[in-house]
């Protein structure tokens, strides 16, 4: 008797747990006789978002050499570790590379391929090119259908859709009414990739609200996209040729900054000696007020791992030696006038010491006369985090950024999220490439892009869109209204027809917008909070699961391993395993 899977799902996140599942079968099943259905429209590896059909000019947002979907010797985990090529490896170029999304879809169809080509003996792999629309009980099993029709019946299934599509919010709706009633363009969140771009026009001043990773790929798109080109002048600084179809670009956010660039220098410190401080013991019963209960202990996490490389790496920057600050610190809860002096004392350098709040809101307080004052100013700004982030003088901020990958693991662990700390975690730490903050940086001297500050609010008036920020006087209007974010996760607004039926019928459960699972096994919760037995769910769009989105870093445990190790255990243990004794019984 075969035992069987159904993964919905076959991107980065579906894919790992399909290697996961071909790794542990002989271990846990005895005798391996396993079938795995994947199921997804989009070709297995990259699923839709990282799809081959992209244009080369988008690029990933992390150095090819920080990128595997590989186990390494550094994972603890129950599961046999089967090593591989990183990005960079698999590429065989610079591992400092940014490579182009079309090449990421190549590596991933490469560990899918690894996985089912390595597969043990009586472990095969069925790819399903269908998307999943239902899925029923049955007796000792379950039933998914798939949009053509066809049923596959299996034991177990998991849900790794990864990302997903969301009808747009009531806010949304309202500007999309008004833009028709009014003759105006309206672009809501969404991947840029997937966006209709065509209708913005070239020349005329377009409202761009939002300043992460999804206004750089826009940005991209509307400029280089469009035949503009990049030059390096003989002085070394990077100049924009317009191709003359370019739209005006007046882009604002909360922060009014843009995401903080990539390190582009070799890191050769220790990893930082964190978690030490985030533990359930010292966060006690929750629930938990994030700013006023968790926060506090996360930032010192932050300061621990910034402070342990400025004082190791950059002695000559300090009073103390790491081991006496280090016993000092540990002492003082954060924000005591106890720590604040001990900063003071050991770091001299008002430049040195780390400022949360300052690096969170840059623009905080400022305010300008006018909206050239505040263009020098972004300028300065991004001229020094380019600088900064290229200066391995500055190792610290690369230190601090390892440091929030194992707070993010230590809360998703924790089944603790919170959106404020992952837009603060993704700002520091998910940026883009510095060359891309080099060619905003051109594009503004260019005047195809001009910044409208911080806490950016758009409205509608006389029959145009309006923005302001209390950054500047005055403000902008425009006719079309770019949304340049990702949607927020939200099951009750899920386009995915299955999670839809499941949601529907009261089969699954939603918490702060996330596919609700039981932390100890993920197995997929319903509306009265019983979970399934044979239904399980994993990915970034599931509480706990924040931090097993994107793509793991090599040799520092990646939580996307530790966990897809676990769960692959727990399906082929308990939900098919029992499967198979009961049969040999």
């Amino acid at each position: 008797m075969s035992a069987s899977i159904a993964v919905v799902g076959a991107g980065p996140t579906g894919t790992c747990l399909v290697e996961r599942i071909c790794a542990n079968a002989a271990d846990l099943l005895g005798w391996p006789s396993l079938d795995v259905h994947v199921i997804d429209p989009h070709p297995p590896g990259g699923g839709r978002v990282w799809r081959r059909d992209q244009p080369e000019l988008l690029w990933m947002n992390s150095a090819a050499a920080d990128v595997t979907l590989f186990t390494d010797e550094s994972v603890r985990c129950e599961g046999p570790i089967r090593p591989g090529p990183t990005l960079a490896e698999w590429l065989g170029g610079d591992p400092g590379t940014f490579a182009s999304r079309p090449a990421q879809n190549g590596y991933l169809s490469h560990v899918f391929r690894h996985a089912v080509e390595t597969a043990p003996r009586g472990v095969r792999v069925h790819v399903h090119p269908a998307r999943a629309v239902d899925l029923a009980d049955i007796p000792d099993g379950q039933a998914v259908r798939l949009e053509d029709g066809r049923t596959i019946e299996v034991d177990a299934v998991i849900l790794a859709q990864g990302h997903g599509d969301v009808t747009p919010n009531g806010e949304e709706r309202a500007l999309a009414d008004l833009a028709v009633r009014g003759g105006l363009r309206y672009l809501p969140t969404g991947y840029a990739a997937d966006l209709d771009l065509d209708g913005i026009p070239a020349g005329e001043p377009v409202i761009v609200r939002g300043m992460g990773l999804a206004f750089v790929d826009l940005m991209v798109l509307l400029t280089s996209g469009r035949g503009g080109r990049f030059v390096r002048e003989y002085d070394g600084e990077l100049v924009y040729l317009p191709g003359g179809r370019e739209p005006l670009l007046h882009v604002g956010s909360r922060r009014g900054v843009p995401y903080h660039s990539k390190t582009g220098y070799p890191f050769g410190g220790a990893r930082p000696p964190v978690p030490r401080f985030l533990t359930r013991e010292a966060l006690g019963e929750g629930p938990w007020n994030f700013r006023r209960d968790v926060w506090p202990l996360v930032a010192k996490e932050l300061a621990f791992a910034y402070y342990h490389e400025l004082l190791t790496a950059h002695p000559e920057r300090a009073r103390l030696d790491w081991a006496a600050f280090a016993e000092a610190f540990a002492d003082e809860e954060w924000r005591s006038p106890g720590i604040r002096k001990l900063i003071r004392t050991a770091v001299p350098r008002h430049l040195d010491r780390l400022d949360l709040d300052r690096l969170d809101r840059p623009l905080a307080g400022i305010r300008f006369g006018d909206r050239a004052g505040l263009q020098k100013w972004m300028h300065g700004y991004l001229a020094a985090d380019l600088e900064r982030r290229a200066d391995p003088a500055h190792s610290a901020d690369h230190a601090l950024i390892l440091g929030l990958i194992s707070v993010y693991g230590v809360l998703a662990e924790l089944g603790v999220s919170d959106p404020w700390f992952h837009g603060f975690f993704s700002y520091i730490a998910s940026g883009p490439p510095g060359p891309r903050l080099e060619e905003l940086r051109a594009l503004a001297r260019a005047g195809v892009v001009t910044f409208l500050g911080a806490d950016l609010k758009v409205d509608h008036h006389d029959g145009r869109w309006r923005a302001q920020s209390p950054t500047v006087p005055g403000g902008v209007t425009a006719t079309t209204l770019v949304e340049a974010r990702l949607p927020a996760p939200s099951v009750s607004r899920a386009t995915d027809p299955l999670i839809g039926a499941l949601r529907d019928r009261g089969e699954l459960d939603e918490k702060s917008g996330l596919v609700n699972v039981r932390a100890a096994d993920r197995r997929l919760v319903d509306r009265s909070g019983t979970p399934h037995s044979r239904r399980f769910a994993f990915g970034p769009w599931v509480v706990g699961g924040q931090a097993t989105g994107g793509f793991a870093r090599p040799r520092l445990n990646a939580p996307l391993f530790r966990h897809a190790d676990a769960l692959a255990r727990i399906v082929l243990s308990e939900a098919v395993g029992t499967q198979i004794r009961r049969h040999v019984a």
